[in-house]
């Protein structure tokens, strides 16, 4: 029982409420745009851990499915997709473009099964085509890494900005106290205690912002340069396919 009161004593007896009540109008402003941005901030980490972890999952039975198969095209020509997955709208604009090449020799470019199955009258792509194709497939693929990072900058925002907010309202609180003291005359702690309590309140709500978004960020920033490595492998892996399957030896 003893322990139990001591760690009662021992709990912080600052109170939230009365002390926001306690804050003047800038500080209590400060607040309440700290807990709009908390739950903007919030928002946005939500949104995208989901929609990386459904791409995490989209690229990998995706992959699974493209390195099961000999034909670099075999997934494209069966119309398989895969919703949420950057290498997909990689993988689907590289055929396309691969489409467009083959054309150009007077083939159709929707029969790309023809791959190594077929005659080495097939292979009719030059490097300098396989080139061409390189740079639409290196363009996507910076196209979806910064797909990925959409409103990342948003959230570092909050992870930077919160705590000077907060500060802000601090230091303007604690001078609006000590400006109320000197008007007043009363020089007691009793006197400018309530307004301090307010002022640092805006301190700590910025904080409480700005760790979960430094955390989410942090987190977030890691999925991101995951699938962004997976990316890049599979855009050189689809190259080494198409040259192997299409390019003209010689």
């Amino acid at each position: 029982m003893d322990l139990f009161n001591s760690l009662l004593v021992s709990l912080p007896i600052a109170d939230m409420g009365s002390a926001f009540s306690d804050s003047t109008a800038p500080g209590k402003s400060i607040v309440i745009l700290l807990f709009i941005g908390s739950a903007w901030a919030w928002t946005i980490m939500l949104t995208k851990w989901w929609e990386l972890r459904c791409a995490e999952r989209a690229t990998a039975d995706f992959l699974g499915a493209f390195r099961s198969d000999r034909n670099p095209t075999a997934l494209f020509t069966r119309r398989e997709e895969y919703l949420g997955a950057p290498v997909n709208i990689i993988y689907k604009a590289g055929c396309a473009a691969l489409g467009g090449e083959l054309q150009a020799h007077g083939i159709d470019p929707d029969d790309l099964l023809m791959g190594d199955m077929t005659s080495e009258a097939h292979r009719r792509l030059s490097l300098n085509q396989l080139e061409t194709l390189r740079a639409v497939v290196d363009r996507n693929v910076a196209d979806e890494a910064l797909n990925l990072e959409d409103k990342m900058g948003l959230l570092a925002t909050a992870v930077s900005a919160a705590p000077f907010l907060g500060l802000l309202g601090t230091v303007w609180g604690v001078m609006d106290a000590f400006a109320g003291m000197a008007i007043s005359g009363n020089a007691a702690l009793s006197a400018v205690a309530p307004g301090i309590s307010g002022a640092l309140l805006t301190t700590i709500v910025g904080l409480l912002v700005a760790l979960p978004s430094m955390i989410g960020y942090n987190l977030l920033s890691s999925k991101i340069r995951t699938i962004s490595v997976q990316m890049d492998n599979f855009a050189q892996e689809y190259i080494s396919a198409i040259q192997n399957s299409y390019v003209i030896e010689g």
